[in-house]
């Protein structure tokens, strides 16, 4: 069965980035993607990816050899230069709309929220996140695009520890 998975970093504190979108305090920190809760085996389950325009823009502006492995949906009001011949979808419409699309292009596998955390509310307002899983940086920005700017409902369904990462798996809870 697919599942919505906001798969993210945030500081103590709860941002996914500084004020201007850098993610210097991220990328300084050791980790291991083969690590408990790590990156490698995460993607290895995605069959679809979300993700906003700003996240969109930063890894292509920080990134410049990127190339979606799978089909991405960058949810934008803004024009963007997709790049050509890569399997992107910019849409302006509600997630709901999109989501049955993103779910039947992931098969059996999951659908990746890759950010931000305002992308992956619109998910969860709908009733259409299942899961949040956050490595916890030992830092604070106090300030800074937040983690997720709503509240949302969690129970913890697994923890590790994952380089300097604190690493948590929850489910959504559905009232």
């Amino acid at each position: 069965m697919t599942r919505t998975v906001y798969y993210t970093a945030t500081s103590l504190d709860g941002f996914i980035a500084t004020a201007d979108h850098s993610l210097d305090w991220l990328l300084s920190r050791e980790n291991d993607p083969a690590g408990p809760l790590g990156y490698d085996g995460f993607i290895a389950g995605v069959g679809a990816v979300a993700m906003g325009a700003t996240t969109y823009r930063w890894v292509r502006e920080n990134d410049p050899g990127w190339v979606p492995e799978r089909p991405t949906w960058v949810f934008t009001h803004r024009e963007l230069d997709l790049l050509p011949g890569a399997d992107l979808r910019a849409t302006a419409e509600d997630v709901a709309v999109v989501h049955a699309a993103m779910v039947e292009a992931a098969g059996d596998r999951d659908v990746y929220v890759v950010g931000g955390g305002d992308l992956a509310g619109q998910f969860a307002d709908r009733g259409l996140l299942d899961e949040v899983v956050v490595a916890i940086a030992p830092v604070t920005l106090g300030a800074g695009a937040p983690l997720l700017p709503r509240r949302v409902e969690l129970a913890v369904q697994e923890v590790g520890r994952n380089g300097e990462f604190v690493a948590v798996r929850y489910a959504v809870v559905r009232g």
